[in-house]
């Protein structure tokens, strides 16, 4: 006997969150639940504003679909729009027992706001340190003397920066030349720092400093390569799709010597503990990307650990299905 449960939720967000020059009040999405005999799974479906090719509505529309399929015994295909592929691969890998209980909790902290909280809050972390910086939101030059600053005041800090193809060639220099050449190798990669590949590939020949792939991996004419200056690629799954093609795109990183790294995309607890299960999993030698909980005022229904926020149950939800 199978059964279809089907919630929308919006969590208040932290007022300072801009994406892509839009400042997203609120964090909207789906959670759903199958249930198939004894078992049970749940997934999440919560399109990225600026980011994903579908609106919550269109995922809702889709995810309607797929649900009364499966429920009358139907094993479709899972539809095509990502968020809704990940959110229904994860329920059925959590029935079918796939989505193994094991996660890892370990995150890159955002460092945003006072660097000598920062300092304070990676001194307690116990081995490897390492940071996350947004770049690209204010003057390059600033965002050199941030990180030159944080890379100069801990010695065994590493940074992941991500600067979301914001720079022209010209201020992605302005940003290196106040990096000292001597701390460039201590970071661990720049998500896209430039508006196309092949500048940021210049970018990382004429500076050193390692690149990674982040948007690049959702487009067309993308295909997995070794390149100079290439670290890593950062696999964001709500943006990605199912389950089977997040392990696809991670053993095609892993094969080519690549760290691929599971990143999130603003989800809620629920699919952030998810997420950490999928990282425990397929990058079990990786820290992942997923320290963005903070950036909200509730959870839901699945607790992060030791997180101080409230968590919100199912029936808080409005119920679609």
């Amino acid at each position: 006997m199978r059964r279809v449960e089907l919630w929308r939720f919006q969590v208040p967000m932290d007022a300072g969150v801009v994406l892509r020059e839009r400042r997203l009040k609120t964090r909207d999405g789906l959670l759903v639940r199958l249930t198939d005999g004894e078992k049970q799974g749940c997934g999440e479906i919560s399109p990225l504003p600026g980011f994903s090719i579908e609106t919550v509505e269109e995922a809702q529309s889709e995810a309607l679909l797929w649900l009364q399929a499966w429920q009358t015994g139907n094993d479709t295909d899972l539809p095509e729009m990502p968020s809704v592929a990940f959110g229904l691969s994860c329920a059925l890998a959590e029935i079918s027992g796939e989505l193994p209980q094991a996660a890892d909790y370990r995150a890159a902290p955002l460092c945003t706001g006072d660097p000598d909280e920062l300092f304070e809050m990676l001194s307690a972390i116990p081995g490897e340190k390492v940071a996350k910086v947004k770049v690209g939101l204010y003057e390059a030059v600033r965002d050199g003397m941030v990180v030159n600053l944080l890379l100069e005041a801990m010695p065994d800090l590493r940074l992941r920066l991500d600067a979301n193809r914001a720079w022209t060639p010209l201020k992605a220099q302005q940003f290196a030349k106040y990096v000292n050449p001597d701390f460039r190798s201590r970071i661990a990669f720049i998500e896209e720092p430039c508006k196309t590949r092949e500048q940021s590939r210049e970018f990382a020949r004429e500076t050193g400093i390692a690149i990674a792939w982040d948007e690049s991996l959702r487009e067309p004419d993308f295909a997995f390569a070794a390149e100079p200056g290439l670290g890593a690629v950062v696999i964001k799954p709500t943006l990605t799709g199912s389950l089977a093609k997040v392990r696809q795109q991670v053993e095609q990183a892993h094969a080519l010597g690549l760290t691929a790294v599971i990143s999130s995309s603003i989800e809620s607890s629920l699919g952030l503990t998810q997420l950490a299960r999928i990282a425990a999993w397929l990058t079990p030698q990786t820290m992942p990307g997923l320290d963005t909980l903070s950036l909200m005022q509730a959870q839901l229904v699945r607790e992060w650990p030791n997180s101080p926020l409230p968590c919100w149950s199912l029936e808080s939800l409005e119920r679609v299905l």
